[in-house]
């Protein structure tokens, strides 16, 4: 989904898992599929002129089901910049 809508110059994806494995929320979950925790980097000529709050807007729309859903997406982390800033 980011891939298309943002079309990005840099998309880069690092599981977190570990660092979240102690959260309450993860608390019982012996299965390492199911802790789901993000860091995006993304680079696009779409976030030229925006704020990192409507950037994050941007990508948790597009993530919004993912997060939402029972065993979705823990945590996300985004650094978002435009490829003037990513120089």
């Amino acid at each position: 989904q980011i891939g298309g809508a943002l079309k990005p110059i840099t998309l880069e994806i690092y599981n977190d898992s570990h660092k979240h494995a102690h959260h309450k929320a993860m608390q019982g979950v012996t299965s390492r599929e199911q802790l789901t925790s993000f860091s995006l980097v993304i680079t696009s000529t779409d976030f030229k002129g925006k704020p990192q709050l409507a950037r994050h807007r941007m990508v948790n729309s597009l993530m919004k089901d993912e997060l939402a859903k029972e065993g979705g997406i823990h945590a996300l982390q985004l650094t978002t910049r435009t490829p003037e800033e990513e120089e």
